[in-house]
């Protein structure tokens, strides 16, 4: 059960990662467009949808699949590991925040820039680069 869960852990992990780094680009290109025009309406669906069927079911199953392993690993207690939570916890927090955003495009409220969302595209990679480091290290 174990190595069931390892694989289901990590096939999450990339289409979570996936939706990560691809729905704040989606953000870039949507701000560029007209309000209501049909582009708009174009990645409105595309972000909704990247949320709702990749995003989110994949973040359920991270969470899952995570605790089962620090649990049935006796990893809990490990300082690597609850710093690694703190970043997944952070990451979550993130994944809600472009749920948040994606909220405000649909209703017509967008008030961040091109720029904005190019310098967000970055978080969820500087924040996957610390969970691997943590997680093939074990440095504490």
């Amino acid at each position: 059960m174990y190595l069931t869960a390892k694989a289901l852990h990590i096939i999450s992990v990339i289409s979570w990662m996936a939706g990560m780094l691809y729905l704040p680009r989606l953000f870039v290109y949507h701000s560029a467009v007209v309000i209501g025009s049909s582009e708009a309406r174009l990645f409105e669906l595309m972000e909704y949808r990247l949320l709702r069927f990749i995003m989110l079911p994949a973040l359920l199953v991270v969470w899952v699949s995570g605790l089962y392993l620090a649990f049935s690993g006796a990893f809990l207690f490990d300082v690597w590991m609850q710093l690694k939570f703190l970043i997944v916890m952070v990451m979550s927090a993130t994944h809600g925040y472009f749920s948040i955003l994606r909220k405000k495009f649909t209703l017509g409220a967008n008030d961040k820039s091109q720029r904005f969302f190019r310098w967000l595209n970055e978080l969820p990679t500087v924040l996957m680069i610390f969970i691997v480091f943590l997680v093939v290290l074990k440095p504490f």
